[in-house]
């Protein structure tokens, strides 16, 4: 089963249930796949369905710091359960030693040896950790490794 069927049986069940704060999510979810579907004309793959969640989990981040800073705990709270929600399609999270083989393979393999050289490694790292560590963080370690 793709993660898009996943999403509309699982809309299903959570209008059965009578859960709308989750059906209200997982609606966005598929609006946001579908828009790509239009905009595109493809069908999305897994890989395409990640990324458009990726997109939506870094909005909910920015809404979250700028709703905090505004004082708006209330609307912050909305965005956390929405984030959770969306983070239980992702795949799990690669921890700091995952992490780090993959930049060391990354580097290994590009023959990367300075900071001009990052964007080759981060390409290549983001073809593995896609969807499975905050591609923000990675860059910050790959360019903190790359200036040793």
């Amino acid at each position: 089963m793709t993660l898009k069927q996943q999403l509309v049986e699982d809309m299903k069940t959570a209008m059965r249930a009578g859960d709308k704060p989750r059906l209200g999510v997982i609606r966005l979810m598929l609006a946001a796949i579908k828009q790509h579907e239009v905009d595109e004309r493809v069908e999305q793959t897994d890989a395409m369905v990640l990324a458009t969640l990726e997109k939506m989990l870094k909005q909910r981040r920015d809404s979250i710091q700028q709703y905090s800073a505004a004082g708006r705990e209330d609307l912050a709270e909305v965005e956390r359960a929405e984030m959770r929600v969306i983070e239980g399609y992702l795949p799990p999270k690669l921890d700091d030693a995952e992490i780090d083989a993959l930049i060391t393979a990354a580097i290994a393999a590009t023959g990367a040896s300075s900071p001009r050289d990052m964007g080759k490694v981060v390409g290549a790292v983001k073809v593995q950790a896609a969807g499975r560590a905050d591609m923000a963080a990675v860059s910050a370690r790959i360019k903190a490794r790359l200036a040793e």
